[in-house]
Parts: structure tokens; sequence; C-alpha cells
């Protein structure tokens, strides 16, 4: 299947990728018992006039707009009988400025993943820190893939300033995490976060969704319900008389090798003092053009809070071009334009690089 957005895949794509490896071959067993452990990352930075709808124009240098950059720890010990053990670590890295996380001051030192897994025949369980079903189905179904600077779907989800993006983060603390076998070119992730009675939780965060890939077609629908604020994310404070929020989102590609379309769907709904409903819908396409690939992306979300007029809509559009130089390192140029209903038009315009290791 084509896929955009490498060297790789996308950062969380990878981590998918090698979770539904790893079950397929330990399905087989194998008699030694080994062990390995890995150092990988990625480093993305791009440079140019960023502007969200209703700000000023800013020229600057950021970290990982295109891809989060990160690097991390991974390691396997082969427990006899189809059995394996492993553990992953991964910090978000600032490489503009040499910090650690996706913003200043907010993360903690492995906040990409920091967990425990044991594998086999029956698949794959985790505890500890990891990405939700919902942000993994969000990324795979879109051309600019886990990009929470230029990619609609992951900004109208997790990284929008206006509308009615999800609580909870795109990654969840304390949970437990079960992935199937892959059968059939079927796949599926169920995710419980605990709250652990914190301040800000009422109750378990709950996520899942199902993954079907099968030559050109590949579909998946996602679902989860918060109770328990996150790291990042719209906060909870954001909806007086807060009780919890679910989501739910279908979503579609088709590779026709010459170009591949994808489609999304989704509806967040929070109950509050005042109900709020938003509706999702997100288109793109991915066209090769020489080493690289034509990228375009559109998504429009549009929200109705219980007894206020009116319904503002957020209209995002990014156009690019990615270039690959090898299969580690690529080089990429974009426009988008961001508006939101009673704000002026955002523009930016960004050219970046980004490696894998």
């Amino acid at each position: 299947m084509h896929r955009p957005l490498t060297p790789g895949l996308t950062s969380r794509a990878t981590a998918l990728a090698s979770t539904l490896a790893t079950a397929g071959l330990l399905a087989a067993g194998t008699a030694q018992a080994q062990s390995s452990v890995q150092l990988y990352g990625l480093v993305d930075l791009s440079v140019g006039q960023f502007q969200t709808a209703g700000s000023a124009k800013v020229k600057r240098l950021d970290s990982g707009n295109l891809s989060t950059s990160y690097f991390g720890l991974k390691g396997t010990e082969d427990l006899g009988g189809g059995l394996q053990a492993g553990f992953t670590l991964d910090s978000f890295l600032l490489a503009d400025s040499g910090g650690a996380g996706r913003v200043p001051g907010v993360d903690a030192f492995w906040s990409r993943n920091a967990n425990l897994s044991l594998s086999g025949g029956f698949g794959m369980l985790r505890l500890g820190r990891m990405a939700t079903p919902m942000f993994v189905s969000s990324l795979l179904f879109n051309s600019y893939g886990e990009s929470f600077g230029y990619s609609p779907t992951i900004r109208q989800y997790y990284n929008s300033p206006h509308g009615t993006s999800l609580v909870g983060d795109s990654g969840w603390n304390n949970a437990i995490g079960y992935t199937t076998p892959r059968k059939g070119g079927l796949t599926a992730n169920l995710l419980v976060a605990a709250g652990e009675g914190a301040a800000t939780a009422r109750g378990p965060n709950v996520g899942a969704n199902l993954l079907y890939f099968a030559g050109p077609l590949a579909l998946t629908v996602a679902l989860q319900k918060v109770e328990a604020q996150g790291t990042l994310g719209r906060p909870i404070s954001a909806f007086p008389g807060f009780s919890s929020q679910s989501a739910l989102q279908f979503g579609a590609s088709y590779d026709l090798n010459f170009v591949k379309f994808s489609a999304q769907y989704g509806s967040i709904e929070t109950r509050a003092t005042q109900e709020v409903q938003t509706r999702t819908l997100n288109l793109s396409a991915s066209l090769p053009m020489g080493r690289g690939d034509i990228l375009a992306a559109y998504g429009s979300s549009e929200s109705t809070t219980a007894g206020v007029a009116g319904k503002p809509e957020s209209e995002m559009l990014t156009l690019g071009y990615n270039y690959r130089l090898s299969k580690r390192t690529d080089i990429y140029g974009l426009y988008m334009s961001d508006k939101y209903t009673g704000k002026s038009s955002g523009t930016t315009l960004a050219a970046g690089v980004r490696h894998s290791f």
C-alpha cells in the first residue's frame, strides 16, 4: 500500500505497524530465547510564516510540525513457546530548542510511550502510557498522517485553538491496551485508562478501534469515551459542568497506485451544562510525483452548543510536496489555509526537513 509520509511511515503508524508485525511473528513461535534493544527516533524541523485563523503572522523555526520529533528505546525478550516480553520508552523532543516534550514545560520526559508488553498467539497486552486507538485511526487515514502542525484531521481533533477538539490527549497514562492478532486483514485495539482519583477524573477513559487492510482498500472505525483530563488536548475546564465526552470516527482509503484517496467522518458529543455537538469531515489525497508525493488535505468541523445561536465552523486546507532524498531523509514545502467563523483567515507557508534513525 502506498504511504506518502515516509521515511518509515509516520511515527505513530510505525509504532502500530511494529505492534501488528510483532504479534504476527510471535504467533509462529521460536525455539531459542533471544533479546534485543534498539535506539531509534525522528527529527523534524520547518521554517516559514505561520498563522492560525484570527492571529498575527509569525516567522519562526519549529520542531515537529509534520511529524513530532522524538527519540526512544525499545527492547524484546523471547520467552519461548511463542511468548515475548517487551518495553517501549519514547520521549518527545523540541529540536529547535533542545527541550523535551511537544510544547515547553508540559510533557513528562517519556510522554510519547512508556509501557511494558507481553505478546503471543493471543495478540499483545500492554501496560503504561500509549497512543489511543482514536489517534491511530486518525493518523492512518489522512495524507498528512500524525502532523499536529499541518494535518486538518489532527488539528481539528487534537490541536485546533478553535472549536471543540477532543478532551483527553492523543496518548493516555495509566492504561491497559490489547491488540488482537491480525485475521484476514482485520485487527482490533482496546484501551482503558484509569483516572486514579485525580481531581479532573470522573471515571476511566475507554477507547477502541477496528482496522481493516486488504489490497488497495482500508477501513476503520474508532470510538472513545473520556472522563479524565489528558496532558494536552481541550481542557475539561472549557466545558463548565463537564461530565464526559464521546467521539466516533469512520475512515476509509483506496489506493489506485497513481493516487490514493482517504476520507474520514466523525462526531464529538460533549456532555456538560451546555451540551456541545461537533461534526467533522476530512478528505485527502496523495499523488506520487518523481521521488516524492503531492499531498492535499481538507477538513471541515462544525459545532452546535445547546442554547446558543449559530454553528461556528472551522475550515482547513493544506497543499504540499514531500520529496525523499533517501529512505530516512525527506524535505517538504507546503501551504495551509485556516479559517474559522468570525475570525480573519490564517495563512501558513513553510518548508522543512525530516530525518529518521
